[in-house]
């Protein structure tokens, strides 16, 4: 288990945001507007799982996790916070929230599943689609150029932390013995609702802001998703490696997040643990 390290990002996010924050792009600025909304919840089943997965543990293995999850625990908490005021600020623009309504109702059906280890799956599929999304925007900085500071250090940092802690629902979900066809399953099920879910949520925010019927939008669109350094495009091998009987998260390049981690700790601080 790699050490990992909560921290507290020294950013102002109660100052309200723009609408297309991101150089004036409108897809770009409503794709991350997206998956911010998915996050809060999303992030609270991840700890609620993780907690469940080592409280299924034998006791001698949760003494041995017990620091880990805690720190996971208190990354994701973090994430959650910031990313609630994120979308204060989309709320106060006129947008409504629909994927987590989803989410909330989808997670809440898992709760008949009484066997701990399909959330613990479910975290380990969610946790790989956010690592490719992670590992994307920290190749690829020139994508956040034109942001404003404050939310370009945000999604950087965002980013860092989940390649930072990518393997540990992965190797907890191995510890509880879960098995591979579960695992595998489960990516498919969480990639379809992952995908359809960020386009209608993405759709709502170019419809509400009448962009999104605009040749540039969908020009954008192409760009962003399936241009040189695209995100689908660059991101298939990775969602591919999954399936791979051999595979593991720490096969995944971790240097660009230990990189920005480490050139821009004035912008963030550890938090002290007790």
């Amino acid at each position: 288990m790699n050490a990992l390290t909560v921290r507290q990002l020294l950013i102002d996010m109660k100052t309200p945001m723009g609408r297309d924050w991101n150089g004036g792009d409108a897809f770009s600025s409503a794709l991350f507007n997206a998956l911010s909304m998915s996050f809060p919840v999303g992030e609270q089943f991840f700890m609620d799982a993780l907690r469940s997965g080592l409280s299924a543990l034998p006791a001698p293995e949760q003494a041995a996790w017990k620091a880990h999850i805690q720190d996971f625990v208190g990354q994701e908490a973090t994430h959650r916070r910031l990313h609630d005021l994120y979308n204060q600020h989309l709320k106060a623009l006129g947008y409504d929230n629909h994927w987590a309504s989803r989410l909330k109702h989808r997670f809440g059906r898992m709760d008949r599943l009484k066997d701990p280890r399909h959330k613990v799956a479910v975290t380990v599929a969610t946790e790989h689609l956010t690592t490719i999304l992670a590992l994307w925007i920290l190749q690829h900085p020139h994508m956040l150029a034109q942001a404003p500071h404050r939310l370009r250090q945000m999604w950087m940092w965002h980013a860092s932390e989940e390649i930072e802690h990518r393997c540990t629902a992965f190797d907890l979900y191995r510890a509880l013995q879960g098995n591979e066809l579960w695992r595998k399953r489960w990516m498919r099920v969480v990639s379809a609702y992952f995908l359809i879910d960020l386009i209608r949520q993405t759709c709502q925010h170019l419809r509400h802001d009448g962009q999104l019927l605009k040749a540039s939008t969908w020009r954008s669109a192409r760009h962003w998703l399936l241009g040189e350094h695209g995100l689908l495009r660059l991101g298939a091998s990775h969602w591919r490696d999954f399936f791979h009987q051999d595979f593991h998260p720490r096969q995944m390049e971790d240097k660009p997040a230990q990189q920005w981690l480490a050139q821009h700790q004035e912008l963030w601080r550890a938090v002290a643990k007790t």
